[in-house]
């Protein structure tokens, strides 16, 4: 049975009609055009697929919109501002922080609820922080490289 869901997307006040079990990623790439949130595994393994709700990073492949009505959620479109990139995704840029770009999203995502959490994070804080975090890629020395260097713009 479809109902009316209301959230703030990126800042932006946003309501869909839809099933409240239907996956809150479907409804970000297909009824919004947020295509920045990547579909990954589906099983909420590989966080690609990451946005945060009320600022806590949950898998939006597992995560039913109903969940999310009456809530808060980021993505990776909401986060620059303006032309001026937030400091996680200009470290990621800076430290060529991915190869096939799949996992960035949601990596930075990931990154930023950590630095809100834990500003000044140790190398096992990060890598506790992003571990459920998957890059194909292999790019973790630089993922780490960058998420030190946003820490020490102070995100």
């Amino acid at each position: 049975m479809e109902q009316n869901i209301t959230f703030t997307v990126n800042g932006r006040a946003r309501s869909v009609r839809t099933d409240p079990q239907r996956r809150l990623l479907e409804v970000l790439r297909e009824d919004l055009q947020l295509t920045g949130t990547k579909y990954g595994c589906g099983e909420g393994q590989c966080r690609a697929c990451t946005v945060l709700l009320n600022g806590h990073s949950v898998p939006s492949c597992l995560t039913a919109v109903g969940d999310a009505d009456k809530q808060t959620i980021l993505t990776i479109e909401g986060l620059a501002q303006g032309e001026a990139l937030h400091p996680v995704q200009q470290a990621f840029l800076e430290e060529d922080a991915f190869q096939c770009g799949y996992c960035t999203a949601g990596m930075i995502l990931g990154a930023v609820e950590l630095l809100q959490q834990k500003p000044h994070p140790t190398d096992a804080d990060i890598l506790a922080g992003l571990q459920k975090h998957l890059c194909r890629c292999c790019s973790y020395p630089r993922i780490l490289k960058a998420v030190r260097r946003a820490a020490q713009q102070s995100v």
